[in-house]
């Protein structure tokens, strides 16, 4: 026997690298780790410092939009406040005056007629009036506008801003708010206060805020109305919100006085900091390095044994073997599976476990694998062979094999992990005897339940047939009316036998459909899908659904959404799902329901919206005005063949749930609240909900 030869030494190793070349190495990492970390330090200082003043602009924004709504409101409500003491002039006035002490925005109040004459008007004391260089008549175009506006939306309306110029060369920025008074539901006039938009800042502003920030109303372009602070804005950081107001909404702008942060500030706390965090890692380095390698000792030598108490626990065998097709190591799993030790493994010329019968095929088979060694790239093989025990008895088992390559990247030989098949060829004997018995009686389940569908899903369009047939035989042997010759037929006779023909022909073509789809539903075929609006749907079945309300009684019902929402969906049965629901809510009303009461409703909604995302599923709902579903009929209502009905089958709503889930939708129901005025504690009725896809996007051409 040949022993395996050890590696070979390397006749050369690379040189370690050198104590000196070490420490160069470290302190040029210093240098670089200095460099680098007193940059990004600076750098994020600065960016903060911007972060925190764009912050502390934003929160004034935010604050001055708030209370410039507040204030707003609270002038509409002021003037709302004026609407019950208009009868009385002088009172009017003494409020007016009241309402402009306290509102110090309210440069003018004028109280109008329903065709906008001014009645009486009320100037604010804190200030010169408004309209003397320029008449109010001059300047009523704005307040005009938002009087119509008013008008129309029977709600206060804001105008545009307007310039309105003053004694001196003056001016002010100034809009009006229109308040429509109503009495006995009637419009009678309006209130108009007109706003200073300067004043409106001052009073928002804060003493903070007045000191660092500057306040202004702008339009669109950017182009200043009004501002107020006691600081001009560095046009650094700036921060604009819209102020929604009712007809004509006013943008904020906020401006700080803050420019950007200068560099010489932050600098010096950056470098500590860097150089603070670059030393701290290169003494980190220094002591890792000097215990590098008895760490390293250690965790090899712990390696190994892990390596080794995991190879020995495995239940899957291991073989390696050479370059030459010799074992070179076996782990204890492959020995109890083959019952040779590893020393007679190793130090065997022929693998003892290779049948005799086969051993010429296994050796060809590793002469091949030896020739084609020098290829560059080995994949991973998977094969299944037999191997032979210690006792011979044969086995099969799956081998795993994959070139066992070396760090350097060379090819020393195999790595085979083996798998003994012997149990799991018995499970498959088992299994395969009795998938055999479970197709013979599949097939006969099958037969029964494609003739039980077939029944249920037939006998309405079936239905539907003989009736029309049979309205269609009492229209031709109907008696001649009073005063109609006999011999002439009725002229309405041929339209309605026209009509009657047509709905036998649908509902045959429908029966077709139902055939089909029922057929290709008990295979699991895919079924053809249309794009249909989900009215059609409801249209498509509601001629059936009231001829049995008609029977019963009850009234039906349409709530469908608008626009009209799109599905793509298995026209016939989605219909059918329709129908047993809306026959099934009939039949729920015939018991116990008052006759004035039973209302079924064919209800089509889109599902609300998710946070963030558009509403995309639309909800089909049949809701009757039945008892509702007990508790104990509810745990079993979707089960197959559960039926409470003397007639049924209980394949309805089983169908119906099936056929809604390969739609990709869900189904659910919900008894609703009592009824007012029943002390009985029943459900006011049952609401059956599915939902299906949305279809979203330009519906087809053509």
């Amino acid at each position: 026997m040949t022993a395996v030869a050890p590696p070979a030494t390397p006749a050369s190793a690379p040189p370690q690298d050198s104590p000196r070349s070490r420490r160069l190495l470290l302190w040029v990492a210093l240098v670089v780790l200095l460099v680098v970390a007193q940059s990004l330090l600076v750098l994020l200082t600065l960016r903060y410092e911007q972060a925190r003043a764009q912050e502390r602009t934003d929160d004034q924004a935010t604050a001055a939009q708030g209370e410039i709504r507040r204030r707003a409101q609270l002038v509409l409500q002021g003037l709302q406040g004026l609407q019950t003491r208009e009868a009385d002039a002088q009172a009017w006035q003494r409020h007016a005056e009241t309402l402009l002490r306290s509102q110090r925005e309210i440069g003018r109040i004028e109280r109008r007629d329903a065709r906008l004459r001014i009645l009486e008007a009320a100037d604010s004391p804190f200030r010169e009036p408004l309209f003397q260089r320029m008449s109010r008549a001059e300047m009523a175009l704005e307040a005009e506008v938002a009087c119509g506006i008013a008008r129309r939306l029977a709600t206060p309306a804001f105008s545009r801003s307007q310039f309105v110029p003053l004694p001196g060369g003056l001016g002010a920025e100034v809009v009006d708010v229109c308040v429509p008074v109503q009495q006995a539901g009637e419009l009678v006039g309006f209130h108009v206060a007109t706003l200073l938009l300067s004043q409106w800042l001052d009073e928002v502003r804060g003493s903070d805020a007045g000191r660092s920030h500057e306040l202004s109303f702008i339009e669109g372009d950017g182009t200043r109305l009004a501002r107020s602070g006691a600081v001009r804005g560095a046009g650094v950081y700036v921060a604009e919100r819209v102020v929604d107001l009712p007809g004509s909404p006013l943008q904020l702008r906020v401006d700080a006085a803050e420019r950007a942060p200068s560099l010489i500030p932050n600098l010096a706390t950056a470098l500590v900091m860097g150089l603070s965090i670059a030393l701290f890692a290169v003494v980190l380095l220094l002591v890792r390095d000097g215990r590098r390698r008895a760490a390293a000792e250690e965790a090899l030598a712990e390696s190994l044994g892990f390596r080794k108490a995991m190879e020995d626990s495995l239940l899957t065998g291991l073989r390696a073997r050479d370059r030459q097709g010799r074992i070179v190591y076996v782990n204890p799993a492959f020995c109890r599976m083959v019952g040779f030790s590893a020393d007679e493994l190793q130090h065997a010329t022929l693998p003892p476990y290779w049948p005799p019968e086969h051993a010429a095929d296994y050796q060809r088979r590793q002469a091949e694998r030896q020739a084609a060694a020098t290829d560059e790239e080995q994949p991973h093989q998977g094969y299944e062979t037999v191997f032979m025990r210690k006792d011979g008895e044969r086995f099969p088992v799956m081998i795993y094999e994959a070139p066992l390559v070396t760090g350097t990247g060379k090819q020393t030989g195999w790595m085979s992990a083996v798998l003994d098949l012997s149990s799991q060829r018995r499970v498959e004997d088992l299994s395969r005897q009795q998938q055999e018995r479970l197709q013979a009686t599949a097939r006969l389940a099958s037969v029964g339940e494609m003739a039980s569908l077939l029944s249920h899903e037939l006998n309405q369009p079936l239905s539907a047939i003989a009736s029309y047939a049979t309205g269609s035989l009492n229209l031709v042997h109907a008696p001649a009316l009073p005063g109609q010759d006999p011999d002439r037929p009725d002229p309405d006779l041929l339209p309605s036998l026209q009509h009657a023909l047509e709905r036998i022909a649908e509902q045959a073509e429908r029966a077709g459909r139902v055939i089909k789809s029922v057929h290709d539903f008990v295979r699991r075929r895919h079924q053809a899908h249309e794009v249909i609006a989900a009215d059609l749907l409801i249209e498509s079945v509601l001629p059936l659904v009231r001829l049995q309300a008609r029977k019963s009684g009850a009234r039906v019902e349409l709530d469908i959404a608008q626009p009209v929402p799109r599905v793509k969906v298995d026209r016939t049965m989605v219909e059918q799902v329709l129908l047993n629901l809306a026959r099934n809510g009939i039949q729920a009303m015939e018991a116990d329901t008052p006759l004035a009461e039973r209302v079924l409703t064919l209800r089509v909604r889109l599902a609300p919206a998710a946070a963030g995302t558009p509403g995309r599923w639309v909800v089909f709902s049949v809701v009757d005005a039945g008892p509702g579903i007990p508790a104990e009929v509810a745990q079993r209502l979707f089960t197959p063949f559960f039926t409470t009905k003397p007639e049924g089958m209980g394949l309805g709503l089983s169908l119906c749930r099936t056929v809604v889930e390969q739609h990709g939708g869900a189904m659910d129901f919900e008894n609703l609240p009592p009824r007012p005025g029943d002390a009985s504690g029943r459900a006011g009725g049952t609401g059956f909900r599915f939902t299906l896809p949305q279809l979203v996007g330009r519906p087809p051409a053509g």
